[in-house]
């Protein structure tokens, strides 16, 4: 997979993730910039990129299966009544310029594109912190402008017919390991459990390794979180869960999420207290 453009996120002088802004990739996976590989301060990758079992997964970043009907999810597109579909319906997050670029993070201006037309204009800021020795924070904020003279319409597949399939927005693809992660929350276990609720914060555990996602807006701690573990290791906040988000003329959508990335097993009092120090109130 070849690219043209990267940068390289630093905590403390020590490479933790990379940045591809400008990626070569078929229009079917709807290109689109992204982080990986994301690693722990010990040097674990957490991010999976191109997976066999979902070659549309990049890492992480912002994915929408449906903006208006054009998919920058990658993948076949849920269609009501006939289910996962070809289709010709892709868009591209391309690349604008960086507002601001340092070491430790970036301000990025993004054009979302499809059939030609520009239909919305993003804004995203990625910053990164160290928590501890063995845990850092990246602060991944996105303001998604509708630049279109109509009403745009944000859906998922849950709101297009396919009960719990409801992704869409931030999104982060783990690291697949031979076992399943644990996932819990403040009070809930298990991907059953936690799948589709609202939770200040989730958390997904490997091996060596706990990923801690933080809504860290009241309009994020809204979004309910999409959750998988048994079939693949990826988490992300729903925009569209039981129904389509409208987006006005101008209008502009802001979410951001605090992922805690650490190395070891966290438990409940572990996680909950990294996110305390990661999360400004």
């Amino acid at each position: 997979m070849t690219t043209t453009d990267s940068l390289v996120l630093r905590v403390a002088g020590r490479p933790v993730g990379r940045y591809v802004t400008r990626p070569e990739l078929p229009a079917r996976l709807s290109p689109r910039p992204y982080l990986h590989p994301v690693t722990t301060l010990a040097g674990t990758a957490v991010t999976e990129l191109s997976p066999a079992d979902h070659p549309h997964h990049l890492g992480v970043g912002v994915a929408v299966p449906d903006v208006e009907g054009h998919n920058f999810w990658g993948g076949r597109t849920f269609v009501r009544g006939q289910g996962p579909t070809e289709l010709d319906d892709h868009g591209t997050q391309r690349h604008s310029a960086f507002q601001l670029r340092d070491p430790d993070g970036f301000v990025e201006e993004l054009r979302w594109v499809a059939a030609r037309s520009e239909l919305l204009r993003e804004r995203r800021t990625v910053a990164a912190t160290e928590l501890t020795d063995g845990a850092w924070a990246m602060d991944f904020t996105f303001s998604l402008t509708n630049v279109t003279s109509g009403l745009l319409s944000i859906g998922s597949p849950a709101t297009n017919g396919r009960p719990g399939a409801a992704y869409g927005g931030f999104f982060w693809r783990a690291r697949k390991e031979a076992e399943s992660p644990r996932v819990f929350t403040a009070d809930r276990q298990g991907e059953s459990e936690v799948h589709g609720t609202r939770a200040d914060w989730l958390a997904l555990g490997g091996s060596t390794w706990t990923l801690v996602f933080a809504a860290a807006t009241d309009d994020t701690r809204r979004d309910p979180w999409f959750v998988r573990a048994e079939e693949y290791p990826g988490v992300g906040s729903s925009l569209a869960h039981e129904e389509r988000l409208t987006v006005a003329p101008g209008d502009t959508v802001v979410r951001r999420i605090v992922t805690v990335v650490a190395d070891g097993r966290l438990g409940r009092d572990g996680a909950a207290a990294l996110v305390r120090k990661a999360v400004s109130p």
